[in-house]
């Protein structure tokens, strides 16, 4: 019994991301869909633009995953607005996510694929109680590849504002980034 509670406890509660803050942000290259049209991602080619809100999620069309990237899709323009990259990630073979990223991302960011999960591995977001699956983490990444900012959770209710409210913050402690913003 005490053991059943104590395993109950651990999956009710948000994890803390396994990267830490200030931690490189492991560097890859994947096969990713915006808009049903495929294209090659780089972070470090996205990393030269500005700062990337990654996010990982279990599978495309599963109730949650539908939620989390309805929300990012209806964030889009303020994580542009402070010049982020916003891109998801799961396991998913690339034609689902051709799909995905039109019908729930409803085209207005891209999702990668990871089918041999070396990038979700990287980043320590292998959901533990089912490995063939990413856990729901996001991160996000300063222009100079260190984490800024991780969270954890299986609930996809607080991604979008947690990670908002990091670049916000990141935003308003790097003058040279804001006053790159005011320009353009």
């Amino acid at each position: 019994m005490k053991l059943f509670i104590f395993l109950t406890a651990l999956i009710a509660l948000p994890a803390c991301a396994a990267l830490n803050i200030g931690d490189k942000a492991p560097d890859f290259t994947t096969q990713a869909s915006l808009a049903g049209h495929e294209f090659t991602f780089s972070l470090t080619e996205a990393l030269k633009k500005g700062p990337v809100v990654l996010y990982f999620y279990p599978a495309a069309f599963t109730p949650g995953c539908t939620v989390e990237a309805h929300q990012f899709a209806e964030a889009t323009e303020k994580y542009h607005a402070l010049g982020a990259t916003l891109i998801g990630l799961s396991n998913d073979k690339i034609d689902t996510l051709n799909k995905f990223s039109v019908s729930e991302c409803r085209s207005k960011f891209a999702v990668a694929a990871d089918s041999d999960q070396k990038i979700m591995k990287a980043y320590d977001a292998v959901l533990w109680t089912k490995p063939a699956y990413a856990n729901r983490t996001s991160y996000v990444i300063s222009p100079a590849g260190k984490i800024i900012y991780a969270y954890t959770d299986l609930n996809p209710n607080k991604h979008v504002e947690n990670t908002l409210g990091a670049l916000k913050k990141w935003v308003a402690e790097n003058p040279y980034w804001k006053s790159r913003l005011s320009k353009s």
